[in-house]
């Protein structure tokens, strides 16, 4: 799945989330974005975004991730997404921690586990399973394979493919398992 594809169905789920009067808000640049029109959606969203709307910010941070009606920029990405994760938003500490995790628009640093660790802590699941591959590939983390899996079974319980086969490479392997 390409990365851009993944930012928007995260972006959609945590917007999915909002109260009434946020989706209202930010629903128009929603629209807009599905559309392909993304200077609409940035036209929606930057106003949003600069008056404080954590959801606006983290749509803004995925147009410069993305390069969508605006250069990709992820420097421009990051400060969106940390004003967001200030505000408490899941899915902006995801975000962070898949920025750190591939380097992008900072040197590749795997020693900030914590932003997928507050994602989990404010509610965003997905995180769980980036936290099972850092645990079992040893990056910012000792390699902890019971841990992965917990992290694993966690997602695999809500139906996320991708952990029940990373568990089930944990049992092929006897790694962390009974």
């Amino acid at each position: 799945m390409p990365p851009s594809f993944r930012f928007f169905i995260a972006l959609k789920l945590s917007i999915l989330c909002l109260t009434a009067p946020a989706w209202a808000d930010v629903r128009a640049g929603v629209e807009a974005y599905e559309h392909g029109d993304y200077a609409t959606a940035l036209r929606e969203w930057r106003p949003l975004a600069e008056q404080g709307d954590a959801q606006a910010q983290i749509s803004l941070g995925v147009l410069y991730v993305e390069g969508r009606g605006v250069p990709q920029d992820y420097e421009q990405a990051w400060q969106w997404f940390e004003k967001a994760a200030a505000h408490g938003l899941a899915s902006a500490h995801f975000y962070l921690g898949v920025l750190y995790g591939n380097g992008h628009g900072k040197p590749r640093d795997y020693a900030h586990p914590q932003s997928y660790e507050e994602a989990v802590a404010h509610g965003y699941a997905r995180a769980q399973f980036n936290l099972g591959v850092l645990y079992a590939n040893r990056q910012g983390v000792p390699k902890n394979y019971l841990k992965a899996r917990q992290w694993y079974e966690q997602m695999a319980a809500q139906g996320y493919a991708a952990a029940q086969y990373n568990l089930r490479l944990l049992y092929d392997n006897r790694v962390g398992v009974p």
